[in-house]
């Protein structure tokens, strides 16, 4: 295809420089024949002209010399010798090196010559020697016939230079047909070659390419197992190899796709009834768990309250110790319950208003804020999102909490919510003037069952950062604690602006601490 390409752009490029090789010397022609007709043929005519009347002026001037005797008459004879000389010169110039024009001038100026030597002289002699003569006198019969011949000559000058622009005239119209028989076949050989390349893109690229098209729209309308099979040239040939590979490789992609998703689908299947089992182990295990401990404890403060008397110091701190433990390891047991419940896959997301969230989560903490005298500030006003709105509230509830709980004695506690849009996410930030975090324990405090403080300094099981993480990343959104406060601690996170429930992935649907339906 390229090889008739390229020979039908060498033709048409070879028709244009032809043509305009044509044009150019057409053009120059054309050129030649103006300047020819209106810088020399025509001022040598009016040139011509003023010659006739130059000679015309000297005959006048003697014959009325002759008739009158009045010297005044001899002044236009003599300005048109001076004339005569001078527009012979003009028009030799003129006419350049054109034999005929010359000879014309030549035999001019020779009869104008004769006739002043032979007639005009004597005549003017005559009538200063004799006086005036009569109009019909031989002599100036005789000087008539002569200037006749004379404007013969002329006239015969005339019609050489009218022959000269007629002809002068006519190569300009024969350049102007040449140019536009030029441009006329430039513009039929540009139609033919757009003709032919049409012609020959449509039979050699148009229609494989057609078929192509149309094999590819068999495939995409769901007939991967037919092959694309299209003749033509060798570009047209590798498009097609290049898109019979992509069918190819989407079959197989199609056939691993089909087989990893009924793979998928028996996992799933698997892994949805695993989680369901284990959802009730929990339960049950939760709930067998705790009955024993309930039986530690009452036990022991039923020893207590029965042989409390009879029990010293140390044997009272010892039945403390397994009450107390066996307190902690039912708060334990429903701090992992509350924990392995976030982040269930279910559909029952609806839209949240975080004020109201806020709120409830202060009714709650209302006891801790009035004990502690914590006054809560909000800067900005909190958005409404798509989430679960008791999930959302417990990380307001630790986060608060944690404030009121970590706060310093000698200092008023004081807790600053702000909020403020950042693109497509809401920033949120929980700010208090407590004891604060170290820089270097950023990250520690996110994990679970993580302590920074010693049990009897304050009260929890290290499991409130790790569960407002979690349920932050369940929403999409992110938290953190900063680094450099200047007082306290703030823990800031982001949700989405608008957000829907995330979609679990197998990671996610194998965690054993993350208990799914």
């Amino acid at each position: 295809m390229q090889n008739w390409v390229h020979l039908i752009l060498v033709g048409f490029v070879l028709v244009i420089c032809g043509c305009v090789a044509v044009a150019g010397l057409t053009l120059s022609r054309m050129s030649d024949r103006t300047e020819e007709l209106v810088d020399r043929v025509q001022p040598a005519r009016s040139a011509s002209y003023q010659l006739q009347m130059s000679l015309l002026d000297q005959e006048t001037g003697v014959r009325g010399f002759a008739l009158t005797g009045d010297e005044s008459f001899l002044t236009p004879y003599e300005q048109g010798v001076k004339d005569q000389r001078a527009r012979l010169d003009r028009v030799r110039a003129l006419v350049g090196d054109d034999q005929g024009l010359n000879g014309d001038l030549d035999r001019i100026e020779q009869s104008a010559e004769r006739w002043r030597t032979e007639q005009a002289g004597p005549l003017i002699e005559a009538a200063r020697a004799e006086g005036p003569a009569g109009a019909s006198s031989a002599p100036i019969l005789r000087s008539k016939e002569a200037f006749d011949e004379l404007r013969q000559l002329n006239g015969v000058l005339q019609k050489d230079l009218d022959t000269a622009r007629d002809h002068a005239r006519a190569e300009l119209d024969a350049a102007r047909t040449t140019r536009d028989r030029v441009l006329g076949a430039l513009m039929v050989g540009a139609l033919l070659v757009v003709i032919a390349l049409s012609l020959l893109l449509h039979r050699v690229v148009g229609r494989p390419l057609n078929a192509l098209a149309a094999a590819s729209s068999r495939v995409r309308a769901g007939a991967f197992a037919r092959r694309i099979d299209v003749t033509g040239p060798a570009d047209v040939m590798a498009v097609a190899a290049a898109v019979e590979n992509m069918r190819a490789r989407l079959v197989e992609e199609l056939d691993a796709a089909t087989d990893r998703e009924k793979l998928l689908a028996e996992q799933t299947t698997e892994l949805r009834r695993s989680n369901s089992e284990l959802e009730q182990f929990a339960y049950v295990a939760s709930h067998d768990l705790q009955e024993p401990l309930r039986k530690v404890a009452s036990f022991c403060q039923l020893l207590e309250k029965r042989y409390g008397t009879e029990l010293d110091a140390r044997g009272k701190q010892y039945i403390a110790f397994a009450v107390d433990g066996a307190k902690r390891m039912q708060v334990l047991i429903n701090d992992l319950l509350t924990f392995s419940r976030v982040g269930r896959v279910h559909d029952s997301w609806k839209p949240v208003d975080l004020e109201r969230s806020l709120d409830r989560a202060l009714t709650n903490l209302s006891a801790s804020l009035e004990d502690s005298g914590a006054v809560v500030d909000r800067e900005g006003t909190l958005p409404e999102l798509q989430g679960d709105a008791t999930s959302l509230g417990m990380v307001w509830q630790n986060l608060i909490g944690n404030a009121i709980k970590f706060r310093r004695p000698d200092v008023p506690c004081r807790i600053t919510v702000r909020c403020e849009q950042e693109d497509d996410q809401w920033h949120i930030s929980v700010a208090d003037n407590g004891i604060g975090i170290a820089p270097e324990f950023s990250d520690k405090v996110f994990v679970i069952f993580q302590r920074l403080h010693a049990r009897d300094e304050y009260e929890g099981t290290g499991i409130g950062l790790s569960l407002c993480r979690k349920i932050v990343e369940f929403h999409g959104g992110r938290i953190w604690l900063d680094t450099a406060p200047e007082e306290g601690t703030v823990v800031h996170f982001t949700l989405p602006v608008v957000t829907d429930a995330p979609t679990r992935t197998t990671a996610e649907l194998l965690d054993p601490v993350v208990l799914t339906s």
